[in-house]
């Protein structure tokens, strides 16, 4: 075998694979057909080295899994499981088969991992003899930078993570803050109670990021805050009592009236009376003089120069201030415009904080272990993430109305969260480990007036970046050759002071800003480095965001950034046509990529089960290396069929679904 190429769909009738080979194969057809790859053109343009290549050692450092803890997880797991399984018999449910090691291997790589594990990674695996081996794939996969990688992309969904949130806030600091807290296995009660009491610059405090991303509105603040954070939709409560809930328009504005002295317009520092840089506003006159000069001077970089000395002028702080109601406020309980005083939704606010201002207390009081609310609504979204269904459905939807499918599960997953002191990582360690998980994954009908049983996860398509970053791995040994700045790399051409800055000095900041992390020039970068036919082989959690509306990974549903959980696994025909003839997937046939280098490492009459194994994450059946045997023998020469062959297991249900 010479080589692998790309796929040569004849005019002739396609192999019958038992697995459903070709789907909708007129489709493919003509589009391979008008998409079919010229092998030289290919060859000319190559791999990039940087992904070819090994990398030099681990893409970052984690916080390393406390091993010792492992038979305290086993013990947690089957706690779940007898909870559950009191639940089966109950309900009459019957469990789904366990996972076999070739369907476990598959699956923890996709949950930890986000991607699919490499031949060398399945094989390995299954040849050990282990009765730990499980166990310590776990452990090892959740200190990867791999699982830094794929949470990543789950919390930028939920946070609405881009970097131009607005045109005056540069966000790549925030983006780095959130990937180093899940790098460094930050407590998420901490990392929560940080977010929300933040003061300073994005690129001196990164955490501000989460009260920025809602800045200029701060009822939509208040909303997001509580529906990602207590699972509680509040949002109708800013302009009338909420008509499915109990919440009424007067209690939003009180809970809102803690967060009502956040200003964003002030210096870097911190409050009054803590140690820091002093908090004196940047003088109005300053900001107003050096952007009237961009505006008379610059020309057509005036805009650009404007937004820089913005994103300077922008900074977080607190200051107490009073809330009023709207004008035209309807209810008898209270007058237009009269001053709200604060009052949580539920509970009080910690004795420790009872002198501190509303935000400290908003914020001690949102991640208080006193408050289950906060415990309970992160134990659902974890336990969706590994299994697929929440025991409350919707996740942010918690009300009297819409009750929990297993109240009894959910309470005692929220006193585990509580009792591992919100290492969430350690939570997801637990319920991978228990039987539920380790089995056959079952279909779900969310339309069902029967609650979700978990007999076993339910049955999900990979999301977009899971789908992508499982090609990427079929393509780079090194798929992390260019990472995400990190907040002192931005403040490096950045930060400048506004106090002593001449517009000189802005500009000559915002020069070197736009040459290192401009759209245009940054992306010419990331061509350089791994760009391969417009694509940049890279995880997709280095990725720009938001990305274009016609990249792969948002014609597979991801999210623009613009909805809290905005992300979907909804089958479209571009989907189709992406998966047969898109650029990315071409890149698995080149030479030097990881699926070409391991084929070609073995024997000819081994390329089925390799190819098999590298895809699918097993052998073939005997059906299928017959099928799959004859597409070989039959398309002229081993390298084309062997390339067609990839192509076709690429587009089963099978490689696209975890089960």
């Amino acid at each position: 075998m010479t080589g692998i190429r790309g796929p040569s769909i004849r005019r002739r009738a396609a192999p019958a694979y038992s697995l459903a080979v070709v789907a909708l194969a007129a489709i493919a057809s003509v589009a391979a057909d008008r998409a079919k790859p010229d092998r030289e053109a290919l060859r000319a343009g190559g791999l990039p080295a940087a992904v070819t290549a090994a990398a030099d050692g681990p893409a970052m450092k984690v916080a390393a899994v406390n091993a010792a803890r492992r038979d305290r997880v086993r013990s947690e797991a089957a706690a779940i499981d007898a909870l559950l399984e009191s639940r089966w018999r109950e309900l009459g449910i019957e469990p789904s088969p366990p996972l076999d090691d070739a369907q476990f291997v598959r699956r923890i790589h996709l949950e930890l991992a986000g991607r699919i594990p490499t031949y060398d990674e399945t094989t390995a695996f299954l040849a050990d003899a282990s009765s730990a081996k499980r166990d310590a794939m776990i452990e090892s996969l959740l200190a990867s930078p791999e699982y830094v990688s794929h949470f990543y992309n789950y919390w930028a969904d939920v946070l609405r993570l881009t970097e131009r949130p607005q045109r005056n806030l540069v966000f790549e600091p925030y983006l780095a803050y959130v990937k180093d807290s899940i790098r460094t296995n930050k407590p998420y009660d901490e990392w929560v109670r940080e977010m929300l009491t933040a003061d300073g610059r994005l690129w001196e405090n990164p955490a501000v990021g989460f009260q920025l991303r809602d800045d200029g509105m701060p009822l939509p603040y208040v909303d997001n805050t509580v529906r990602v954070l207590l699972g509680t939709q509040i949002g109708c409560a800013q302009c009338h009592d909420h008509p499915f809930d109990q919440w009424t328009q007067h209690q939003f504005y009180e809970l809102a009236a803690f967060t009502a002295g956040t200003k964003t317009r002030l210096s870097v520092g911190t409050r009054p009376g803590k140690p820091g840089k002093d908090l004196r506003p940047i003088p109005p006159p300053v900001v107003r003089t050096l952007v009237k000069e961009a505006r008379e001077t610059k020309g057509k970089k005036a805009g650009g120069l404007i937004q820089f000395i913005q994103a300077n002028a922008t900074a977080v702080s607190f200051v107490d201030a009073s809330l009023r109601l709207p004008h035209d406020y309807q209810y008898d309980d209270a007058k237009p415009l009269e001053k709200v005083e604060r009052e949580l939704l539920w509970g009080k606010v910690p004795a420790s904080v009872a002198h501190a201002d509303g935000r400290e207390q908003f914020a001690a009081w949102m991640v208080a272990r006193t408050n289950r609310q906060f415990a309970r609504t992160i134990a659902n979204r974890m336990w969706k993430q590994v299994m697929g269904v929440g025991i409350v459905e919707p996740v942010d939807d918690f009300r009297e109305e819409n009750p929990p499918s297993d109240p009894e599960l959910l309470e005692h997953l929220t006193t585990l969260v509580i009792g591992l002191d919100f290492d969430l990582r350690e939570f997801i360690r637990v319920v991978v480990s228990t039987t539920a998980y380790q089995r056959r994954a079952v279909l779900h009908d969310p339309t069902s007036a029967e609650p979700f049983g978990f007999a076993g996860p339910a049955l999900r398509r990979m999301t977009a970046e899971q789908l992508w970053d499982s090609i990427v791995a079929l393509v780079a040994r090194n798929p992390w050759s260019v990472q995400r700045p990190t907040a002192a790399e931005v403040a490096e051409v950045a930060a400048i002071d506004l106090r002593q800055a001449s517009l000189s000095d802005v500009e000559q900041s915002f020069d070197a800003f736009v040459g290192r992390y401009g759209p245009g020039r940054y992306q010419r970068t990331l061509q350089q480095a791994c760009g391969y036919r417009g694509q940049w082989l890279m995880k997709a959690s280095e990725m720009p965001t938001p990305l274009p509306l016609g990249h792969f990974l948002r014609q597979f549903g991801q999210s623009d950034r613009e909805t809290i959980d905005g992300g979907r696994t909804v089958p479209t025909i571009p989907q189709i046509l992406a998966m047969f003839n898109g650029p990315i997937t071409h890149a698995m046939l080149e030479e030097g990529s990881v699926i070409y280098d391991t084929v070609m490492a073995h024997d000819p009459e081994e390329t089925v089960d390799v190819v098999f194994v590298s895809v699918l994450g097993h052998e073939p059946s005997a059906e299928d290396r017959r099928c799959a045997h004859d597409e070989l023998t039959g398309a002229g020469d081993p390298a084309t069929g062997c390339g067609n062959l990839i192509w076709a297991l690429l587009n089963t249900r099978e490689f696209l679904f975890i089960q």
